[in-house]
């Protein structure tokens, strides 16, 4: 995606060459969605705070650095404790760098020159933090259009850039939230080449992953290879958010893997796996969850709540087009889980009135997917005027808008056991009246199943950005071949 003459983000061998036309395409796209916006005056200037180099609580550990988000969408820098700033009249980019000490040279390497990162970066001027003010004076702003705005996931407010001196300028927080957060919704083709490098280098890891997983191994020994194949293939040094491994009960924790759950357990003959686990490449993400037998073989039971998942997976996948609503989607989800859990003999009764109380939403409590890009929960999912339905499992749905081309979103259906749940519905003569619970019992500390893809939206369809076996028949072939060449240490020469 980039010529030799350019400047580009590499890390050598195999890995993706990005070239730093991406992020100057973005500010242009950015500068054209601002001037477009009713409010924003001529000689407005765009003012960005990257993220800060921070310490373990009192400690000076480093904590290892990652962009800030927005920061990094407009800009591309690796480093810690810039800003940015981006004439909006002319496109105009400023980057800011930290003064370094000398020091520094001893300690933590070559000091660069302001020249350096202004080819590294490609972009148009470079200064130094403490002159922010000085610079940003000359440039006589009418207005800094700064960011503040809320994550409509976490709750939290995104940090507002501020410096000092800022008080001697007239600032604007309001204006410039919205129009960056409807630029990072839209991918543009280098966007969508480098997340199409992320979901290959992760999926190849949840192969090797399935290749190697064996009855008497920990969870977490399957979180350290997956980890260890995108760094050393893929030049992945974050993951995109903390892994998932959950197997046998574990795998119906929808968010295994925390401190308080951290992938412990000893893996058990005749456990379904359930691993959630993506890289991470230059700030862009990926979202995958494989969900598999731990002995290669499905026993027949897992193997009806797995192609239930799958033909879920399937018809969405089928259905997703321009225009459609992502919450439509979500209701096919659990329309096709509970014909299956019929076809099953879990539930009885009709489908329309299950539906009606809710009932999908036992054995589905999450949403269907969400927006992916430099967040793994991507910015954008509930804009402005666009609430959140207050129904179980649409309450928990990231994005409540019509699918668009050129969104990256998650495809994640699943049908978990959770006792917590099951024992709700089952005191609610609503939901009860459907349940078979003789067979229910059967199904009692299951776990999960989730079938997780990523996928890009095109003009009349989408494409599936992930590459995994997804069918029985290729989950247990795939993993029948590898169990005849499976070694028990594992080496650079097995990858």
């Amino acid at each position: 995606m980039a010529s030799a003459a350019e400047p580009v983000f590499w890390l050598g061998n195999d890995t993706l060459r990005v070239s730093a036309a991406l992020f100057a395409e973005n500010r242009q796209r950015l500068c054209i969605g601002l001037k477009a916006e009713d409010g924003v005056v001529p000689k407005s200037v765009v003012l960005l705070q990257g993220g800060e180099q921070k310490q373990r609580y009192c400690t000076d550990t480093d904590l290892l650095f990652r962009q800030e988000s927005f920061f990094h969408w407009a800009f591309g820098v690796t480093e810690p404790d810039c800003y940015g700033a981006i004439d909006v009249d002319s496109g105009k980019s400023l980057l800011f760098v930290p003064k370094l000490p000398e020091s520094y040279a001893t300690w933590m390497g070559e000091i660069f020159s302001k020249e350096h990162f202004k080819q590294k970066y490609a972009v148009d001027e470079v200064h130094y933090t403490c002159d922010i003010a000085d610079v940003l004076s000359n440039l006589r702003p009418a207005v800094l259009l700064t960011l503040r705005g809320q994550n409509t996931d976490s709750g939290s407010i995104c940090r507002e850039a501020s410096f000092a001196g800022i008080s001697s300028f007239q600032v604007n927080n309001i204006l410039l939230h919205p129009v960056i957060v409807e630029c990072r919704l839209i991918k543009t083709d280098m966007e969508l080449e480098v997340l199409r490098y992320t979901n290959r280098i992760s999926s190849e890891a949840h192969k090797m992953v399935m290749k190697h997983v064996k009855p008497g191994q920990k969870e977490y020994e399957m979180e350290s290879l997956f980890q260890h194949y995108c760094y050393t293939k893929g030049g992945m040094r974050h993951s995109s958010y903390t892994c998932i491994c959950g197997t046998g009960h574990n795998s119906s924790v929808l968010h295994y893997g925390h401190a308080g759950a951290p992938n412990d357990k000893s893996i058990m003959d005749g456990d379904m796996c359930l691993f959630d686990m993506g890289g991470e490449y230059y700030c862009y993400t990926s979202d995958i969850t494989c969900s598999f037998p731990a002995n290669g073989k499905f026993t027949p039971d897992q193997k009806l709540i797995y192609e239930a998942v799958l033909k879920s997976s399937r018809d969405v996948m089928a259905a997703i087009k321009p225009g459609v609503k992502w919450t439509d989607m979500h209701r096919l989800a659990d329309r096709v889980h509970l014909e299956e859990l019929v076809k099953i003999g879990i539930l009885n009764g009709s489908v329309e009135d299950m539906m009606k109380v809710h009932l999908g939403s036992v054995f589905m409590p999450h949403g269907l997917g969400h927006l992916l890009g430099i967040d793994v929960h991507d910015v954008g999912g509930y804009p402005k005027g666009v609430e959140r339905i207050d129904e179980p499992g649409l309450r928990s749905l990231r994005m409540s808008r019509l699918v668009q081309e050129r969104m990256v979103l998650t495809v994640e259906p699943g049908i978990y056991f959770i006792n917590h749940l099951l024992d709700q519905a089952l005191a609610d003569p609503k939901q009860s009246c459907f349940i078979n619970n003789q067979v229910l019992a059967r199904f009692r500390g299951f776990g999960g199943v989730r079938i997780e893809d990523d996928i890009a939206v095109t003009a009349d369809g989408i494409e599936l950005l992930t590459c995994v076996p997804r069918t029985v028949e290729e989950v247990e072939a795939f993993m029948a071949d590898s169990a005849k060449t499976f070694s028990p240490v594992v080496s650079s020469d097995t990858f």
